[in-house]
């Protein structure tokens, strides 16, 4: 047992694998308490495939290694989430369908731009499902100072931030400025999922920000508590499913994915057991 936990970790990409995938993990099972409670996971997926454009353009600019693509990618999912946000509260258009508009057109863009080059099926591949085994210092260092900013605001804002997602009326009641905070809340989503795109990619984004939640939110009902399980839940699945991947062979970010499913699956199924079981011991119990 000690030799299997012990000889990947004798790869230095494994180790900055391993790293980025807890924190990663972390920064977007927080933010993906919120996208649960308030319904926003077509969101999330649309905002992730909406920043290909960055990336792609970033990519261009440097000739496939260009450091500043995580900046490209960071300022496109930042305007792609605030254009989201002014469309649906400016005019007739609903959220839902602004995001459909952004994400359709962001993501053709980002495809467009990525089939200019001579080799752009292994490029979209690596957008699209990420590779984490390419993490750099550099990287860790983006996902520690960013994944910290967006962690130290949700601390700083939780009240606020707990009382717009759980009941709006209250909130204006309070006089929240309930826009200011939701326009904040989608600046903090866009810079997650940077920070989280080179983990699983594009194409599996939206799993790493809401499974982990969604599974925490079977388990309780107290935000505190959803966050800290969620974040729990997103490690140790980037960890499993580092390891699966390099044991079974498996595409790393496809591996962490579908173990954040198996654990939703696991929970639930023994939740329902469970539940079955104390109707059964108590309509046992009835005259």
């Amino acid at each position: 047992m000690i030799q299997f936990i012990v000889e990947p970790l004798q790869y230095a990409f494994m180790t900055r694998g391993l790293l980025a995938a807890v924190l990663v993990g972390i920064v977007c099972a927080v933010v993906g308490t919120y996208i649960v409670l308030r319904g926003m996971a077509f969101f999330g997926d649309a905002l992730a495939h909406a920043i290909l454009p960055g990336m792609a353009v970033g990519y261009l600019a440097g000739g496939g290694a260009n450091p500043s693509l995580f900046w490209w990618a960071l300022g496109t999912a930042v305007l792609s989430a605030l254009g989201i946000g002014v469309i649906s509260r400016n005019t007739r258009i609903r959220e839902d369908t602004a995001i459909g508009i952004i994400f359709a057109g962001m993501f053709a863009l980002g495809i467009a731009l990525i089939s200019t080059t001579n080799n752009y099926a292994v490029d979209l591949t690596h957008f699209l499902f990420g590779n984490i085994l390419g993490v750099r210092i550099q990287d860790l260092t983006y996902i520690v100072v960013f994944g910290g900013l967006v962690l130290l605001i949700i601390g700083l804002l939780y009240k606020e931030f707990m009382v717009i997602s759980f009941d709006s009326v209250l909130a204006t009641t309070l006089r929240l400025p309930t826009r200011l905070l939701h326009y904040l809340l989608l600046v903090l989503i866009a810079i997650s999922i940077v920070v989280a795109i080179q983990t699983v990619g594009v194409a599996l984004m939206l799993a790493i920000l809401v499974t982990p939640a969604a599974t925490a939110y079977l388990l309780t009902k107290r935000l505190l508590v959803m966050m800290a399980l969620a974040a729990l839940i997103a490690s140790l699945s980037g960890v499993v499913g580092l390891y699966a991947s390099y044991y079974l062979g498996l595409a790393s970010g496809a591996a962490i994915v579908l173990a954040c499913t198996l654990i939703f699956f696991l929970v639930w199924g023994l939740l329902s057991l469970r539940q079955r079981m104390v109707i059964t011991r108590l309509s046992g119990t009835q005259p």
